[in-house]
């Protein structure tokens, strides 16, 4: 198990992390139990060890206009590596497409994307989507509404695995 690499404290500074970015080193040093110096070069050790992938504000998608949120759930022509790789870079490309992710099963791809109407994301869907090279399905559902967002990991699972282990 990866995790084992980390000891409780760098378990408990993710977690803090996680659920507040910006509280300041002394803060998180405090939650944590330890000294700010070391609290800070466990935090430089989980950025560059890729435990930690950065910060990000939580900003509030329809204050800022963007009113149609949209599960998009593409299959492929070809399933072949180069064929999915190329797909996979060209969600990239596409703003409005916020994830996405492959699948096993009988959708190959699944797709949130946000618009700030529905004739924005339509023609999204029409101009750029169904008309991309190698896709040969697309199924959409509208979000109505979200019952809960809660990014990264539930840590009490986690320690609860590693309390079991040890």
């Amino acid at each position: 198990m990866v995790t084992s690499k980390l000891d409780e404290i760098d378990r408990k500074i993710l977690a803090e992390l996680q659920a507040d970015g910006r509280m300041t080193n002394v803060e998180l040093a405090k939650r944590v139990g330890i000294s700010a110096p070391p609290c800070l070069r466990r935090v430089r050790t989980l950025e560059e060890s890729g435990f930690i992938r950065g910060y990000h504000a939580d900003v509030e998608s329809r204050a800022l206009g963007f009113e149609v949120q949209v599960f998009a759930m593409v299959g492929l022509q070809s399933q072949a590596e180069v064929d999915l790789s190329a797909f996979e870079a060209r969600c990239k490309t596409w703003p409005l497409v916020r994830e996405c992710h492959m699948l096993n099963g009988e959708v190959d791809f699944i797709l949130k994307c946000v618009a700030p109407d529905l004739s924005t994301f339509q023609n999204f869907l029409t101009e750029e989507l169904t008309s991309a090279e190698n896709v040969a399905s697309v199924k959409t559902s509208l979000v109505i509404r979200c019952a809960k967002d809660e990014p990264g990991v539930p840590f009490d699972v986690l320690e609860e695995r590693m309390n079991n282990t040890a």
